[in-house]
């Protein structure tokens, strides 16, 4: 399970280093509205639930510090083959399209040891960022 700040459950995007450091500064500055994760790798496997419209995170950067709270405005079980570009282009990480989103994520979660196939489960969750509750 992951660690509670303020009450809140954190959430940590990407992998430590420059990666999170980048998706942060996009949720950060307005681009990011959404994120996908492995219902098995990134729930199931940690013993998380899924998050839920209307549920309130801390985010976290590298230093597991809280630098903003985001609001879950919708969450989506999708098989990985049927991603929407709607996902593709609200997670702003460069994919136009769903085609290029099941691209580079597929190569993601291979390099991190997670096997893909067209039928794994992915939870995909929108989100608005609450900018009066953003750390600086």
């Amino acid at each position: 399970m992951f660690e509670r700040i303020d009450g809140m459950r954190t959430i940590e995007f990407g992998t430590p280093g420059a990666s999170r450091e980048k998706l942060v500064n996009l949720i950060l500055h307005g681009q990011k509205r959404a994120t996908a994760g492995l219902l098995i790798g990134d729930y199931e496997s940690e013993g998380e639930p899924i998050e839920h419209v209307g549920e309130l995170l801390a985010i976290v950067d590298n230093d597991v510090k809280h630098v903003g709270t985001m609001k879950v405005t919708r969450v989506e079980v999708l098989r990985f083959a049927d991603v929407p570009d709607e996902l593709a282009l609200a997670e702003a990480e460069g994919d136009m399209n769903a085609a290029d989103f099941r691209a580079s994520h597929l190569a993601y979660w291979t390099r991190v040891g997670e096997s893909v196939t067209d039928d794994t489960l992915i939870v995909t969750v929108y989100f608005d960022l609450l900018p009066e509750i953003t750390r600086s």
